[in-house]
């Protein structure tokens, strides 16, 4: 992990800046390669993840491992991490407050890693990154731009465990994700990241 990836890493695990760490076991910053082509943006942290200090690991997570694997991608070829690093009450929605206290940490990850894609998973990853007009149902599937950064909104994987008919559509998607590398690159996991102009870095800075 990069000195940058990792003085984030170290900010989040002491954080205080919302109400959310008077009730986190663990907080989850993220992780994966920091030099990845695909950065995965959820919601929060569930059960599981508080308790392990992890992202995506409990059922949804392992389906999240299977869609990453169905396009011929390992989890250490990407990076997970999500819109607030600590687990709301009961699972509850994050609130708008603490949504804003750790999107400087969601951010500075995107500007640092400076992925092909970012891939929203759900509505508040979607509304976090592109603004509240965006949702999973309307926009999952579409190419999305902020600023010089690709965006694609897709469904949660939570999703699927509550309506198993979303199962196939988010598959699609994935097949979507996987053209859109192949058609900006050799897609192979592979290969390293090229260096990037740094005014997609650039623009991610002004994201508030």
């Amino acid at each position: 992990m990069s000195s940058e990836l990792q003085l984030i890493h170290s900010e989040v695990l002491e954080c205080t800046k919302c109400e959310l760490h008077k009730s986190r076991t663990k907080a989850v910053p993220g992780e994966g390669s920091h030099d990845a082509r695909i950065i995965f943006v959820g919601e929060g942290p569930g059960q599981n993840e508080d308790e392990q200090g992890r992202p995506f690991v409990g059922a949804a997570g392992k389906f999240l491992t299977e869609l990453i694997e169905s396009i011929g991608l390992k989890r250490s070829n990407v990076f997970i991490t999500n819109i607030v690093k600590c687990r709301p009450p009961n699972n509850r929605a994050p609130r708008k407050s603490e949504v804003e206290a750790c999107n400087p940490y969601l951010l500075s990850q995107i500007r640092l890693i400076n992925p092909r894609i970012v891939c929203a998973l759900g509505t508040p990853a979607i509304t976090t990154l592109m603004g509240d007009e965006y949702s999973a149902s309307r926009h999952h599937g579409k190419s999305l731009t902020k600023g010089e950064v690709t965006i694609l909104p897709m469904y949660h994987p939570a999703a699927a465990l509550y309506d198993a008919s979303l199962k196939e559509t988010i598959f699609h998607d994935f097949q979507l994700l996987k053209q859109m590398l192949e058609n900006t690159e050799t897609f192979n996991p592979s290969t390293p990241k090229s260096s990037e102009p740094s005014g997609s870095k650039q623009t991610l800075e002004k994201w508030a």
